[in-house]
């Protein structure tokens, strides 16, 4: 029987969805991301987006599922990313 760990590994990976279509299917895979969809423009800027917080990531000697949510924010925002402000239900009278 195999030896195994109590500990559960944990994971980590970025999803980016292109809500936009030029009518081609476009997946990009890497070791911690994967992007589906999206014109031409907008798969390159997801890819090129994942490509730099990987390397922002090098940079710090850490991996994705290493670093907090505010280190991720702070890393997200160097590369051109922001978060989205949350949007406010609006009832009418």
């Amino acid at each position: 029987m195999a030896n195994v760990s109590s500990k559960k590994k944990r994971k980590a990976m970025l999803l980016g969805v292109g809500l936009d279509s030029d009518g081609h299917r476009r997946v990009t895979t890497g070791p911690n991301f994967a992007l589906v969809g999206g014109s031409k423009d907008t798969h390159e800027q997801m890819t090129e987006q994942a490509v730099k917080i990987n390397e922002k990531l090098k940079e710090r000697g850490k991996h994705l599922h290493e670093v907090s949510p505010q280190e991720f924010d702070d890393i997200a925002h160097a590369v051109g990313l922001k978060r989205a402000a949350p949007q406010q239900n609006k009832t009418e009278s």
